[in-house]
């Protein structure tokens, strides 16, 4: 029988999970254990497997990102492929905030607290997406979808440092940059009980950019490392070509960016 105490089996055992119903009940109990202090943090437990390719469902069929078709949102079926396509990023979330707990080890329980209710919040995110697709008469899995999210975990799954950076503060963030803009479009065409999920979303989803902020800064203090020059770096080495403004200025300020940063990344897409 599993020890159901240890943190990181019970982790890997929810990323593993293929069906969205079962991991997302996984990481709601998971959360509850670790808040009622019946979970533990091991620090002689087996370093991590190796990053592979986290639980899911058969469908959505993945594609290349260039290969997603736009659809307009005056149709309905235009207005489920972007709700499919916010609840797939929604669902890699859930992924990668599970991955970012299991795979990074020697940090504060704090740490893998901040990284459990990220889990949690994005699980109940993909359940409001999925109700509301099935509402417009959709499921998750009936529009193609791309991997870029879980890509770029593997890409930094060797140092907390960088996947702090550039998932949570650059791709995840790019919700915080779009999201204006889609509610903006789905008022227009009537769409508002679309707008007051994505309303809701995207409150959270600010917080969760402050997440990673808080400890992409934690892991530059400990390596003596200034935040700014070292988030350009970053920005340089990996995304150089990959993203395109505008960007949301206030909420990126009030996700943990500063002026410099958010200069940085306007540099990067020229």
């Amino acid at each position: 029988m599993k020890n159901r105490s240890d943190l990181f089996g019970r982790v890997l055992e929810a990323l593993a999970a293929a069906d969205p119903e079962h991991k997302i009940e996984l990481t709601c109990v998971l959360r509850a254990d670790w808040l009622a202090g019946r979970l533990r943090l091991d620090l002689a437990a087996a370093g991590p497997e190796p990053i592979a390719a986290p639980g899911r469902p058969p469908r959505p069929q993945l594609v290349a990102p260039r290969e997603l078709v736009q659809r307009r949102l005056t149709t309905l079926q235009g207005r489920a492929a972007m709700i499919h396509a916010i609840a797939h990023i929604e669902f890699n979330a859930i992924n990668l905030a599970l991955d970012a707990v299991y795979r990074f080890r020697g940090l504060p329980a704090w740490y893998y607290g901040d990284w459990l209710r990220v889990a949690e919040e994005e699980g109940r995110h993909f359940r409001m997406l999925r109700d509301r697709l099935r509402a417009l008469g959709y499921d998750y899995g009936d529009f193609p979808a791309h991997n870029g999210l879980w890509e770029m975990a593997e890409q930094t799954a060797h140092d907390y440092l960088v996947r702090m950076a550039l998932v949570p503060r650059v791709l995840e963030a790019r919700g915080l940059d779009v999201t204006p803009g889609m509610l903006e479009r789905l008022r227009a065409v009537g769409d508002l009980e679309t707008v007051g999920l994505l309303e809701i979303i995207l409150e959270e989803e600010v917080g969760h950019v402050a997440i990673g902020s808080r400890w992409f800064k934690y892991a530059c203090a400990q390596r003596g490392l200034d935040p700014e020059p070292t988030f350009r770096e970053l920005l340089s080495r990996y995304m150089r070509g990959r993203l395109r403004g505008p960007f949301n200025t206030d909420a990126r300020l009030a996700a943990g960016f500063s002026a410099e940063e958010l200069a940085a990344l306007e540099q990067l897409e020229a």
